[in-house]
């Protein structure tokens, strides 16, 4: 068997390996890239288009996201999130496999998600076959700036990602992870409602 006796968008979509420039492919990526234009170089006066333009390119979600433009993707039709999403400048997701992020998402700038990836060995690299495993990020997750979550990872509920991190394993829910590669340096607990940076408490009642 070889790469003409198969679909390659539906190997793409099962994990496994394809190649990126056949059975139209190229063009859903050509697409994309039209409708991240037109997000990428929405006038200031017109933001309040960003819902539209977002609910355009997103599989799931975009009606009730917002990215602050420059955002890149490869698909589009690939992401999913839930409610209350919220990424800054310069979100990067390579989504040939799937990407499902759930309610209360918070991505500082410069965060990449990536579930595309190349063979080690370079005579198959050299080849044209590549990959995309899913990434899976849980509800009320935080993600510090520069953060890179890498293919195959699960993130579970309620996780801060520390910036500058590069997320290679799966993380547990209620946990903090932080360094290259991500691990995690203790668990989110009840005491920490009442801090709002470090060792500073909130003067204000209303954050409960």
């Amino acid at each position: 068997m070889n790469r003409h006796d198969q679909n390659q968008k539906e190997r793409m979509l099962a994990a496994l390996p394809y190649v990126a420039d056949m059975d139209g492919l190229d063009e859903e990526r050509l697409e994309c890239k039209k409708k991240l234009y037109e997000f990428n170089h929405l006038h200031p006066d017109h933001m309040d288009r960003i819902p539209e333009l977002l609910d355009a390119i997103l599989g799931e979600g975009g009606k009730t996201a917002w990215i602050e433009a420059p955002f890149h993707c490869d698909y589009g039709t690939n992401i999913k999130v839930g409610k209350g999403f919220f990424a800054n400048y310069n979100l990067t997701i390579l989504d040939p496999g799937e990407v499902v992020i759930g309610d209360n998402v918070l991505c500082a700038p410069n965060v990449s998600i990536y579930t595309a990836g190349h063979p080690l060995h370079p005579d198959s690299r050299n080849s044209g076959y590549e990959y995309g495993i899913p990434v899976t990020i849980g509800n009320n997750v935080w993600i510090g700036g520069s953060v890179s979550i890498m293919p195959g990872v699960t993130i579970g509920d309620n996780v801060v990602i520390g910036g500058g991190s590069v997320v290679t394993k799966d993380i547990p829910a209620w946990s903090v992870a932080v360094g290259n590669p991500a691990r995690v340096i203790r668990k989110i607990t009840e005491e920490d409602r009442d801090y709002y940076f470090k060792d500073r408490k909130f003067d204000v009642e209303d954050y409960k």
